[in-house]
């Protein structure tokens, strides 16, 4: 059985770490609180964006911009995956979820594949998978900015108009609650026409200028959007799922503590009665 002594180290240990940790879970908290009134605030422009885009490429075609160029993926194709994690850990199972998931994905369907990974910990998984890192981002921070996403944004247009990759998609964990987040995998290139296009017909649209110079400035700032929406996302996912692991360590902590006291006052008592009891013998010995 552990000494007095031992018992008191490891329950001074236990409450180091509690104090920590719940320091942890309040600036978690804190950042939750920023992080979820970024992400609510950005849906409903990335959602009206979003039907914009897709109506405008129901009655349009590739021939209007390259970023709405459905190519024929029947035939052997490249692909990317921009893969969103965060830098540090303490966040539960986040970001194994998320990597699993992109991992899932790139097994049911091999081909020619690459990733572009956002944050370390979905780098560090993909080298240790092998897989081929197209580019990598460092996290953008506690608080995100659209400007942030930009060289992104960039490097995936680009490699797309270009002809580097036929399809571009984005895996991200999605916000749902503070106890609920859900990795997502979303097509992000070639845009994907409405799936309502009854009552969008060709004539429906008046473009000043021309939808060619209309669509160079608007698609890029979509495609731009939606990472930055993503991003936001991952954000706020992340400090919702350190903010529940570190309360989750908090407890854990405090049960240890009470074990560890518990275990102490057996030790204690014992040594206490084990010392009575050698006085006695001594005092009946004389």
């Amino acid at each position: 059985m552990p000494s007095q002594r031992e018992i008191r180290r490891r329950i001074g240990s236990a409450k180091n770490i509690k104090q920590i940790t719940r320091a942890m879970q309040f600036v978690a908290a804190s950042k939750l609180r920023r992080a979820q009134e970024s992400t609510l605030a950005a849906r409903p422009y990335r959602e009206k964006l979003d039907e914009v885009i897709a109506d405008l490429a129901a009655v349009l075609s590739g021939e209007d911009h390259p970023l709405l160029a459905d190519r024929d993926l029947g035939q052997p194709h490249s692909r990317l995956i921009v893969i969103i994690t965060s830098d540090r850990g303490l966040a539960g199972a986040l970001n194994t979820n998320t990597i699993r998931f992109a991992s899932r994905e790139i097994v049911e369907h091999p081909g020619h594949l690459r990733v572009a990974t956002v944050g370390r910990k979905g780098r560090d998984a993909m080298r240790r998978a092998r897989v081929p890192i197209a580019a990598h981002f460092e996290g953008f921070g506690d608080r995100p900015s659209f400007a942030d996403t930009l060289p992104l944004a960039r490097l995936v247009t680009d490699d797309f108009v270009a002809g580097t990759y036929d399809r571009v998609d984005v895996v991200y964990s999605r916000f749902i609650s503070t106890l609920t987040q859900k990795p997502v995998l979303e097509q992000l290139l070639p845009v994907v026409p409405s799936a309502d296009t009854a009552g969008i017909p060709g004539n429906q649209f008046l473009f000043e200028p021309s939808p060619d110079e209309f669509l160079r400035a608007l698609l890029p700032r979509y495609v731009a959007t939606r990472l930055f929406q993503a991003v936001l996302e991952a954000k706020a996912s992340e400090e919702s799922s350190r903010m529940v692991a570190m309360k989750n360590a908090t407890e854990n902590a405090e049960e240890l503590i009470d074990d560890l006291t518990l275990s102490y006052n057996k030790v204690r008592q014992a040594n206490i009665t084990r010392e009575m009891v050698e006085i006695a013998s001594g005092a009946s010995a004389r």
